[in-house]
């Protein structure tokens, strides 16, 4: 067995194709709205922000005054928009923009709880119907420190049952079909400890991330899960900072945003 602490990695945003953009705005004139956006980012504008914007602008014609006659006079600065659209509720434009996370060394309990958020989300998860536990990684919550000793001892006779049991079946022998190992795999993990650590990808587009983060990291919510959307809600202040001005860290660690169910 082996102590774990999670670690949670950004590995995906959002990537626009700024040439089929501007071919998309030259047909309905609206490629100066993407002329100012570029030189007002040397070039290497924000592409999730960049995309909910041009979704929001194509709902409206709100490129520029006079593409569309209702639309006198408009928002030019992003930052203005998008606090438009937060207070507006106009979350619709926000589920274009997907970020996908890599949790590693999260426990089964925290996936379990994560996985249940269904809309804007996707996951993948280490499988243990295939991935032998040959040493346990584990995490003492610190509700459980005055019990540290008892717990790692207990985690530690079954990682002992779960190597032992493994070698008396002799599922590494020579000839032993895979399919025969992931039997015996995966009837062996129902003897772990649910708080083992283990990796999830997911996937999860902006209004999502805006609703899960302050829902997790709530006081009520469970410790690990505050800990990770802690996490997330520091990147995504950093990496969304336009879609994600609203939100406050409080001093209990929640995160909390003006603009809520948009």
């Amino acid at each position: 067995m082996h102590e774990t602490s999670p670690s949670i990695f950004l590995i995906a945003r959002p990537a626009v194709d700024l040439e089929a953009m501007r071919g998309y705005l030259e047909d309905v004139g609206g490629e100066s709205w993407l002329d100012r956006r570029l030189a007002e980012t040397a070039g290497n504008p924000n592409q999730g922000e960049l995309l909910v914007e041009f979704c929001g602008r194509a709902c409206y014609r709100s490129w520029e005054p006079g593409l569309n006659p209702n639309v006198s006079r408009i928002r030019t600065d992003p930052l203005v928009y998008l606090d438009n659209i937060l207070s507006s509720a106009h979350g619709s434009v926000l589920e274009h923009a997907n970020y996908t996370f890599a949790l590693r060394n999260v426990s089964r309990v925290a996936t379990h709880e994560i996985v249940r958020h269904r809309a804007g989300a996707a996951y993948s998860q280490e499988s243990l119907r295939y991935v032998r536990l040959v040493d346990i990684g584990f995490r003492v919550p610190p509700a459980l420190e005055p019990l540290r000793q008892q717990c790692i001892e207990l985690v530690e006779k079954l990682e002992e049952f779960q190597v032992g049991a493994a070698k008396a079946l002799r599922i590494d022998e020579q000839g032993i079909p895979f399919h025969v190992k992931k039997e015996v795999t995966s009837a062996l993990r129902r003897l772990a400890p649910i708080g083992l650590s283990t990796d999830l990808i997911m996937t999860m587009n902006l209004r999502t991330l805006r609703h899960v983060v302050e829902m997790r990291t709530a006081p009520g919510a469970e410790e690990e899960l505050r800990l990770i959307f802690g996490r997330i809600g520091e990147i995504m202040t950093q990496e969304s900072s336009g879609v994600f001005q609203d939100f406050q860290r409080a001093e209990d660690g929640s995160w909390t945003a003006k603009y809520r169910k948009v």
